[in-house]
C-alpha cells in the first residue's frame, strides 16, 4: 500500500507543486485548502503525514496541530512556515509538530523530510520494548504516557520520541549527530538550536515535581541519561 499524505494549504500553486512532486515519488495525495477541511480530512483519511502550512485564514496551522494532539492524533506533522524566527519554529514543534520547513523551500528537501517522517513512523510501529523505566521515570510505548515518582508528565509528540531515544539508551552518551539522525531524520547541521531547546523542555518537564536532574550534558560529546548530578 502506498503511504497517503495530506497536504493542507490554502496556497494552489504551493498544493499544484506537492501534489505532483509527492505523487511523482508514489504517495497517494490528498489535499485541504483550509484548516478546518484539513482536520476533517485527517479524521477521516487515516493520513501517514500531513504537510501543513501555518499561515492559513480562519483556523491555521498552529490551531490544526494542536487540536490533532489534543484529539489524541500521532500523525506525524511537517509544517511550512513564511517565517524563519527561532520563536515561531519553536511554537510548532512544542505543540506537537514533528518537523518544520521554511519557505521558499527545495521540493528535494521536502521529499527528504517526508521520507524521514515515514521511516521514523515504520520504526515506531516495528515492536520492540513497549515500556521503557529507568529509575522513577517510566515511558509507556503503546499508551504514550510517561510518569515520574508516579506522577503523569505531558509531553508533546517529539519529547515524548526524544525521551524514549535516551530511555533506550541509558548511561550511554549519544552524540548530538546521532540524536538529529534518530529523531530528525536528517541533518540539521547550522540550522538551529532546536535540540537544545528539546533538551531543554524536557529536563524543565522531568523535573517540574522536583526530582534530580536525568539528562547530563557531556561538554564536546553529547548528552546522557543518567542519575547523577
Amino acid at each position: 500500500m502506498r503511504p497517503n499524505i495530506l497536504i493542507i494549504d490554502d496556497d494552489d500553486k504551493i498544493i499544484s507543486m506537492l501534489r505532483r512532486g509527492l505523487a511523482f515519488e508514489g504517495y497517494d495525495v490528498k489535499t485541504a485548502s483550509n484548516g478546518a477541511d484539513g482536520l476533517r480530512a485527517v479524521l477521516n483519511g487515516d493520513p501517514d503525514v500531513v504537510v501543513l502550512d501555518v499561515m492559513m485564514p480562519q483556523v491555521d496551522g498552529f490551531e490544526v496541530c494542536r487540536r490533532l494532539r489534543e484529539g489524541g492524533s500521532t500523525v506525524p506533522v511537517l509544517m511550512l512556515t513564511a517565517k524563519d524566527e527561532v520563536e515561531h519554529r519553536v511554537k510548532g514543534l512544542d505543540l506537537g509538530a514533528d518537523d518544520y520547513l521554511v519557505k521558499p523551500f527545495a521540493l528535494e528537501e521536502l521529499l527528504a523530510r517526508v521520507r524521514a517522517l515515514l521511516r521514523r513512523g515504520s520504526e515506531q510501529h516495528g515492536g520492540g520494548e513497549q515500556v521503557a523505566v529507568y529509575e522513577d521515570l517510566v515511558l509507556d510505548v503503546d499508551s504514550r504516557e510517561v510518569t515520574r515518582g508516579g506522577k503523569r508528565l505531558e509531553l508533546t509528540a517529539k519529547e515524548f520520541e526524544l525521551l524514549h531515544l535516551f530511555m533506550q539508551n541509558p548511561k550511554r552518551v549519544l552524540s548530538r549527530d546521532l540524536i538529529m539522525d534518530k529523531i530528525w531524520g536528517y541533518d540539521y547541521s547550522g540550522e538551529s538550536n532546536v535540540l537544545e531547546v528539546y533538551i531543554a523542555m524536557l529536563r524543565q518537564k522531568t523535573e517540574e515535581h522536583g526530582g534530580k536532574r536525568l539528562i547530563q550534558t557531556i561538554r564536546g560529546a553529547g548528552y546522557i541519561l543518567r542519575g547523577d548530578n
